[in-house]
């Protein structure tokens, strides 16, 4: 995996009918990091992952992964700087199986040309091995054996947002950009989310940026926090420094001294 790249936002705006979901928005993450965005709903937070990925168009500001101008590429091309993405709706394909959802994972690692594919010469199973051991070493790492040949539209809801992480690093992924991970989940599937994402980090060396609601997960493997409300930066810092901010616990967490 591709290490080393600090992602640089810089005063990124965005209107909605002449409303700013986004205002002036700057942050950095930096490599290895596990950076939370938190704040009420309709605060922007998702609007700024749409941003990144390109699913948005800003109105101002920058957008920079290590060497590359994320502004300056389509919404495909940003899995080939390395980042890699989930929703927080599940977008999967849900009369598939599990292990063909994850090698729809693999499809930005995949060269070649469509004769040699067709003839299945053995470059190309040579590489369709690799791409199905690096599948099933995310199968393992995430637990989704039991489900490997089942199909998403069978699996109960926190397997399938397994499955959708599952997928996002089959890409194998510098940064990785959850939306929302622990959405929908009992405490224990919770729970395994926090085990999972701490081993992304210091096993894969993947960095993490998450949207994320439940403040215990976020307590548990944020190193920094970003708090928004209406579009702007209430506060960056450490979880607890952001914790203990006045702004953030009238907008956020509802509390007044």
């Amino acid at each position: 995996m591709t290490a080393g790249r600090t992602l640089s936002v810089r005063n990124l705006s965005i209107m909605f009918g002449g409303v700013h979901a986004v205002e002036d928005v700057s942050f950095d993450v930096s490599p290895g990091e596990v950076f939370a965005i938190i704040g009420p709903n309709g605060a922007g937070k998702s609007t700024i992952f749409n941003l990144i990925s390109r699913l948005y168009e800003p109105s101002a500001g920058s957008i920079q992964f290590g060497e590359y101008d994320l502004l300056g590429l389509p919404a495909h091309r940003v899995v080939d700087t390395g980042i890699a993405r989930t929703f927080q709706n599940i977008e999967l394909f849900e009369q598939s199986t599990v292990l063909q959802n994850l090698l729809v994972g693999r499809h930005s690692r995949m060269s070649g040309n469509a004769l040699c594919d067709f003839a299945f010469l053995p470059r190309v199973r040579r590489a369709e091995i690799r791409h199905r051991r690096k599948v099933e070493d995310i199968i393992d790492l995430l637990e989704l054996a039991q489900y490997r040949d089942e199909r998403i539209a069978d699996l109960p809801y926190g397997a399938r947002k397994n499955v959708e992480l599952a997928r996002a690093l089959c890409a194998e992924p510098a940064l990785l950009m959850l939306d929302e991970p622990a959405s929908g989940l009992n405490t224990e599937e919770t729970d395994d989310v926090g085990f999972w994402l701490e081993d992304i980090k210091h096993d894969l060396g993947v960095t993490l940026v998450m949207v994320e609601h439940d403040m215990n997960l976020v307590g548990q493997v944020a190193d920094r926090v970003m708090a928004i409300n209406d579009g702007r930066v209430l506060a960056i810092g450490s979880p607890d420094d952001v914790r203990e901010n006045e702004d953030v616990q009238q907008a956020y967490l509802g509390m007044t001294e």
